[in-house]
This record gives C-alpha cells, sequence and structure tokens, in this order.
C-alpha cells in the first residue's frame, strides 16, 4: 500500500483520477488539494466518490504532500513545474497529467506555452510516460511526463508503422476529434451546450500545443525529423477521441493487420480490431483502452489507422495510474479493470 497525493482534484481530469484510484487495491489515498475548494468535502463536490472518498480538499502544502509517496499533479500547465524540484528533493515520485514536463526543449516549452520554464534542470531526468514506448524507462522514473490525449491515440497509431519503416515519415498527417470534456472544466461559451452541441467545428489549425509533443515522440521512434500535419476538431460529444492517420507506405506488400496484431500482442491497454473494423469512442468511454483498426485505402499506396480513446482515461487519469502501476511494481491492470460503458 503506497500513500497518494494528488494536487488539484477539482478538473475533469481530477475527478476522474480520483474515481479509479479510490478502487485501486494498492493506494491509500492520503491528500487531495484545491486552494478554491480547501475545507470542503471531495464527496460534496463530486457526489459519485460518496462512499469511496473520505477526504476534504486542502490548501497545498510541501510538507504534507512531502510525506506521500507519490504526488499526482492534475493541475493546469504551470504548476507543477513551480512545486516538483521540493517534492523530488523529498524522495517523491511525481507524475505529472499537464504539459509541465513532456517537451525535452525548454524554449520549445516557452514557445508554446507562453511562460518561462521553471525547473528546465528536470526536463533530462523527466521520462515521457506513454508505456508502449517507455515501459522500461518508466518502471526506474522518480518524475513522469504523462502524455496528452491527442499524442496518445496519434502516437500509437502511427507507432508500429514507424518502427517498421514502411511508411514515409515526412507526409504525416493526423485528423482528430474530441469531445468537449477536453476542454476542461472551466466555463469558457465555445464549450457551452447550446454552442458545442449540433456542430461540428476543427480549431488550432495554424497549430496546436499538442503538435510539438507528438513531433517529439514520433522522431523518438525514427531518429530523424517528421513531417506532421496535425488537425484537432471539437465533436458535440462528452468524451472520446478519435484519431485518423494517413500515411504513404514505402513497402506495398506488407501486412498491416499482421504488423499492428504482432507490435500489440503482448500490450494490455491496445486492442488492434479484427481486419476491416471501424472502431467506435462509446467502446472505451471510462475505460483505459485504445482500440486500433488499420486500413489500405483503394487502388493506392495510403494507410488509414483509425485509433479510439477515452481523453479522460487513457489520455490522461488511466495512462496515470498505468505508470503508477509500473514504477511501483504492481499488476499493470491494477485499477484499471473497467469495461466501455455502452450505451
Amino acid at each position: 500500500m503506497i500513500k497518494v497525493g494528488v494536487v488539484g482534484g477539482t478538473g475533469y481530469t481530477g475527478v476522474e483520477l480520483l474515481r479509479l484510484l479510490a478502487l485501486h487495491p494498492g493506494v491509500q489515498l492520503s491528500v487531495i488539494t484545491s486552494r478554491s475548494e480547501a475545507g470542503s468535502k471531495v464527496a460534496d463536490l463530486f457526489p459519485n466518490l460518496r462512499g469511496y472518498v473520505d477526504l476534504e480538499f486542502s490548501a497545498p502544502d510541501l510538507s504534507v504532500l512531502g510525506a506521500c509517496e507519490l504526488v499526482f499533479f492534475a493541475t493546469p500547465n504551470g504548476i507543477a513545474m513551480e512545486m516538483a524540484g521540493e517534492l523530488l528533493d523529498r524522495g517523491v515520485k511525481l507524475i505529472d497529467l499537464a504539459a509541465d514536463f513532456r517537451l525535452q526543449d525548454p524554449q520549445l516549452w516557452q514557445q508554446w506555452y507562453g511562460m518561462e520554464h521553471a525547473c528546465p534542470d528536470r526536463l533530462a531526468t523527466a521520462v515521457y510516460g506513454l508505456p508502449e514506448m517507455n515501459r522500461e524507462a518508466i518502471a526506474g522514473a522518480q518524475l513522469v511526463a504523462n502524455p496528452g490525449c491527442y499524442p496518445t491515440a496519434v502516437q500509437l497509431g502511427f507507432l508500429p508503422l514507424l518502427e517498421a519503416g514502411c511508411i514515409d515519415a515526412s507526409t504525416l498527417i493526423a485528423d482528430c476529434k474530441s469531445g468537449v470534456s477536453g476542454a476542461g472544466r472551466t466555463a469558457s461559451i465555445g464549450t457551452l451546450l447550446a454552442e458545442a452541441s449540433e456542430s461540428f467545428k476543427a480549431y488550432a489549425v495554424p497549430g496546436h500545443r499538442h503538435l510539438p509533443e507528438i513531433r517529439q515522440g514520433l522522431e523518438r521512434v525514427t531518429g530523424a525529423a517528421v513531417g506532421l500535419t496535425f488537425v484537432p476538431h471539437l465533436t458535440p460529444m462528452i468524451r472520446g477521441i478519435h484519431a485518423t492517420l494517413y500515411a504513404q507506405l514505402e513497402d506495398p506488400g506488407v501486412d498491416l493487420q499482421a504488423l499492428l496484431e504482432e507490435r500489440y500482442r503482448q500490450e494490455p491497454f491496445v486492442d488492434v480490431l479484427p481486419a476491416g473494423s471501424h472502431p467506435e469512442t462509446r467502446t472505451v468511454k471510462g475505460a483505459n483502452h485504445c482500440r486500433i483498426a488499420v486500413h489500405r485505402a483503394p487502388d493506392s499506396a495510403t494507410v488509414v489507422v483509425l485509433s479510439v480513446i477515452d481523453n479522460l482515461v487513457k489520455g490522461a487519469a488511466g495512462q496515470a495510474i498505468q505508470n503508477m502501476n509500473i514504477m511501483f511494481g504492481f499488476d499493470e491492470r491494477d485499477g484499471l479493470h473497467a469495461i466501455g460503458l455502452i450505451p
């Protein structure tokens, strides 16, 4: 049993983390912080946790958090990097669900996130927490940068093809759709029901913050620069990401189905569907799975990969718990046995 703290327990990612941690057999939830809700019961804000989480929110206190073995940061960008150094010096392990430690280049981070990095010296020691790519490094990590939701769906789709060297890495296209919970719990006009329902739109086409993260991950595989067009879209649903990925085959004779099945055969949370399938976001709602299908466009060398995840689970809180399991030697599936919700 390990003592766990959660910094920032009031957002969608935070409550999803609490929902999953509450049933984890190896976790003792010790502290849940929120400056705005300090002193109020967690279950009063999130009634779904009644009977499972009997704690009050408290203001962040490094001495209290320092008594934990692991601290999750489910906070906005820029918070974890202000507190990470002292906690790491105390021997606490950290998993940051925001973007503070995802990019290795502090100048690139400042360019995309609009602030100077508070602890650039820690970037080199941060392990990017995509288990299907970095499981061994995660096992020995003290600081894990949990991947973003779009980057998880995109990288898992492209990864086997790039590893096999069977596609042209200079012309990759990621056409992605997300539910509105990806925008967070803070009220904004664009995510109001009357604004988002019965509508569909692209956004951030000139440049989304997840673009450099995806490029960095794919370039770790290829060892060279990749050309990537990434276009996100907002869909009128609460949860889910659907990534439609396009690439040009350099080896037209490759058995794409067999390639993906073999790459993910031992992965507990990646499900390669039978040939001809079309994965649906509802099949992964509430679950830590990524479901993938691969197609060959008719009469062309274009390969199309379809990748779906729940942005709050495999795209955030579930993947963070998967990383925790690896870091502490738990069964990787612990706390993550939920089956997708249908309907």
